[in-house]
């Protein structure tokens, strides 16, 4: 079973950074598919970042609404996955989550429910930024 372990949210004022983090207690994210989710109340959980693959080539993508702010990388002789955000806005105040899922690369990192749905999720970490 794969288990996954965020960390890094906290309380930013508007404008500030904050690096999220994500181990996993196997190799997940080496041949599978990492990302990142938020989630608000009375919200689904909606797609902030994806990047699967490894080695020689990974793919990544990213929701409209922090491309440019957000950089999902990858570690993974450490088995971590990292969400850098910056230039946040209150817009962000969220509870994010960490997860892995098996599929394509495209599956992956468009966020498809097809596999998403069936992903391992860490226990997630609050984000709260303040105007």
């Amino acid at each position: 079973q794969v288990r996954l372990v965020e960390s890094g949210g906290g309380s930013v004022q508007a404008g500030g950074s904050l690096r999220l983090s994500c181990t996993a207690s196997v190799y997940a994210i080496r041949n599978g598919c990492m990302g990142w989710f938020r989630r608000t109340p009375g919200k689904e959980r909606e797609g902030v970042a994806a990047i699967s693959g490894a080695d020689d080539r990974e793919y990544e993508n990213y929701a409209d609404s922090v491309k440019g702010r957000f950089t999902i990388s990858q570690d993974v002789a450490k088995n971590t996955v990292y969400l850098q955000m910056n230039s946040l806005k209150p817009e962000d105040t969220a509870m994010y989550f960490c997860g892995t899922a098996y599929g394509t690369h495209t599956s992956c990192i468009m966020f498809s429910h097809s596999i998403w749905r069936s992903a391992y999720w860490g226990q997630g970490t609050q984000v709260t930024v303040s105007s």
